[in-house]
Formats: C-alpha cells, sequence, structure tokens
C-alpha cells in the first residue's frame, strides 16, 4: 500500500468551496487556473464529492476533459444518509458521480461522513461490501471512509472493517486536543490501526485564515511574510502517515499561497513546532465555557437540549467573532442532531448536579440565546 503514501504530494485540492460567479454558479474558468497551477506544482489529489453541489460537473470540465486520465487522482464520496431510503438509491449516487466527473473510475472513494447515526445507513445498506465489489471491478482503486465523531467510536469501525485502506479526519492545531472534535485522538486511533490519513479541514473552513488576535501574532511574529494560513496546513502536512492535506481553495490567490510553501515541503523543524505550541497556548487562554462533550448533562435533561452543541457554537463565537458560522453551527449540532435549542431550557438545574466540570449551564445556555438564536 506504499502507493497511498507516495507521489501525490502532501497538498491536495479541496473541491467543496470553489469560485463562485455573482450568480452562484461555480466559475469554471477560473477553476480551469488553480487545477493547471496546482498540476503545474506536481500535485495530484483532488477531492469531490456527490453531496458538493456543481463540484463534479466542474471538476470534468477543468480536469478530466483537459488532462490525461493516469495524471492525477481523483476521489469522490457517498453520502447514503443523505434521502436514501434504499440501498439502490444510495448505490445511485455512484452512477451519477462517474456521470458527473466523467472520471471513468475513482482513485479513492470514500463512505462519507460516518459517526453518530450516519454510519447506521451504510450498515443498513450493507454498502461495505458493494464498495469491494467495485474495487474488484477496477472502478475504485482505494476505498476509504470520512469521520466526525468520537475515537472510540473511530475504534468499533476500523476494528469491523480492516478492510478499508485510509482514514479522512478533521485536523487542525486548534482542534487538536478540543475535546468537541478530539483530532489527536482520532488520529491515533487511524495510526493504531495502520491506515494512513487524509486531512480534512486543516484551516477549520477558513478560520485559521483568521484566527484571534493574539494567536496571529504569535505567527506573524515568527515569519513577518508567511500567511498565518499556511501554518495550520504546514501543521497538518507535517503527522506522520498523512497521504495529503486537503486545502479547500476558492480563489486563484489562496492557490498561489498553499503551492508557495507546499512545494516541496518537508515539514515543519523543531523551531516552528514550538512556535504551534505556542499558538495553541494562546487559545487555551481564551476564556471559553469548559465544556468536555461528556453529555451526563443530556442524559438528565428533561427538554432534551442539545446542551453540548449550544456550548461548541458559543465556543466558536467568541474565537472566531463569525456569527454566521456560529449559528450554523448551533443549527447542526443541536437541530442536526433532533436536540432542543437553548431557549426550551426550564431551569431545573439537574443538568448542573451532572456536570462534571461544574459548569453554570443555564447561566450559559442563557448566553446562547442572547448571542445566537
Amino acid at each position: 500500500m506504499a502507493y497511498l503514501g507516495e507521489s501525490i504530494g502532501k497538498l491536495g485540492f479541496g473541491l467543496m468551496r470553489l469560485p463562485q460567479k455573482e450568480d452562484g454558479t461555480i466559475d469554471v474558468e477560473q477553476t480551469k487556473e488553480m487545477v493547471d497551477l496546482f498540476l503545474e506544482a506536481g500535485f495530484t489529489y483532488f477531492d469531490t464529492a456527490w453531496a458538493y453541489a456543481g463540484s463534479e460537473d466542474a471538476i470534468r470540465q477543468a480536469l478530466v476533459e483537459r488532462y490525461p486520465r493516469e495524471s492525477f487522482q481523483l476521489a469522490t464520496k457517498n453520502a447514503a444518509w443523505i434521502n436514501c431510503k434504499t440501498r439502490e438509491e444510495a448505490i445511485a449516487q455512484f452512477d451519477t458521480s462517474l456521470k458527473q466527473t466523467g472520471a471513468g473510475y475513482f482513485d479513492f472513494y470514500l463512505l462519507h461522513n460516518l459517526g453518530e447515526g450516519r454510519t447506521k445507513y451504510f450498515d443498513d445498506f450493507d454498502m461495505w461490501s458493494w464498495v469491494q465489489e467495485k474495487k474488484k471491478e477496477g472502478l475504485i482503486k482505494h476505498v476509504g471512509f470520512s469521520f466526525h465523531s468520537t475515537p472510540e467510536e473511530l475504534e468499533e469501525i476500523l476494528n469491523k472493517h480492516p478492510e478499508m485502506e485510509f482514514v479522512q479526519l478533521q485536523i487542525n492545531y486548534a482542534d487538536w486536543e478540543n475535546p468537541a472534535v478530539q483530532s489527536k485522538a482520532c488520529y491515533e486511533v487511524a495510526r493504531k490501526h495502520g491506515k494512513p490519513v487524509v486531512i480534512m479541514e486543516p484551516i477549520k473552513g477558513g478560520m485559521l485564515a483568521n484566527p484571534p488576535e493574539s494567536v496571529a501574532e504569535v505567527f506573524k511574529k515568527a515569519e513577518p511574510d508567511s500567511s498565518v494560513a499556511s501554518w495550520a496546513v504546514r501543521f497538518a502536512a507535517s503527522l506522520d502517515g498523512v497521504i495529503t492535506v486537503l486545502s479547500g481553495m476558492s480563489n486563484v490567490d489562496q492557490m498561489k499561497d498553499n503551492l508557495s510553501y507546499m512545494k516541496g515541503f518537508q515539514g515543519l523543524n523543531e523551531e516552528q513546532q514550538a512556535v504551534i505550541a505556542k499558538a495553541q497556548e494562546e487559545l487555551k487562554k481564551i476564556p471559553l465555557i469548559p465544556c468536555t462533550t461528556c453529555n451526563y448533562c443530556a442524559k438528565v435533561c428533561p427538554k432534551n437540549i442539545g446542551i453540548s452543541g449550544s456550548f461548541t457554537a458559543m465556543n466558536l463565537l467568541t474565537l472566531y467573532k463569525d456569527k454566521a458560522f456560529a449559528k450554523h453551527q448551533e443549527e447542526w449540532l443541536v437541530g442536526g442532531h433532533g436536540k432542543a435549542q437553548a431557549d426550551q431550557c426550564v431551569k431545573c438545574g439537574k443538568c448542573e448536579e451532572a456536570c462534571p466540570q461544574h459548569i453554570k449551564i443555564r447561566e450559559n445556555l442563557e448566553k446562547v440565546c442572547e448571542a445566537l438564536l
């Protein structure tokens, strides 16, 4: 399996946030320019998904129809949990992806966004054996999955499915020891099982391009001429066992910046690793709700309020001052997981009795209501 870690380059082109024209459609001509720059620099890994609106069609035009098929690796994903009631509906996503990309086959095919209630769909539809059938047919070269959940659940999946060749994980220096994401712990589980890792969200959806001022100052003092975002990508790319680090680039300038420091990248040295550690310490100084997402509170809440999800969203607002993003996270982590919003709190106090961190939960839920609801 040496191929998985070789000849790809440590930078992957994430195709979820492609440049858009004024009418909201993908700017294919600018995407072509970005593709050309990426390949000229020696990088070859492109990551799309059936669920990324317009992305597979755009990469057909910008890449597949313009370059020899053997000159690049294309990854796409199957989201069986999106509006699929039968195995046939889930499998149909693959045929749609083949048609939209025109790629003929996929170098990397992922079962998309496993974790929590979403894994059940792949189990119920037995997508695990289906992807192996497609691999035997030559329509898939390498099979893996992307994952957003706990290290314990990742351990369970890898124990059940040792045939999976790689795992795609959310990893960045801000989430490395964040109890809500547990990047480090998930990475360590994947490596314990000998699975190479594709890294997603190294810049945390763009937020680490503009981190809190105290964090940005650490990086600017160390390397005045380097972009703050570059530190996030380089941190991820320096980890062992990484196939590639996906960066969701949205314009030519972002592509040029990434290529400027990733071409010939050798990993962060000891001094640079110390800068990352200092930035992480600065992040820890910012006063956040000390929720570890143990969810003991949720077990006793009579209103089924998404307490930990509300607090994660509130902490994101505190850190990055991006209200739209924080509101989106609150909607996903609370309503998207079948929980009630913070404004349903009846102030019974049972949650505070159960909280091992002694958080003033009722008071903080009021702050969530004021800031995000």
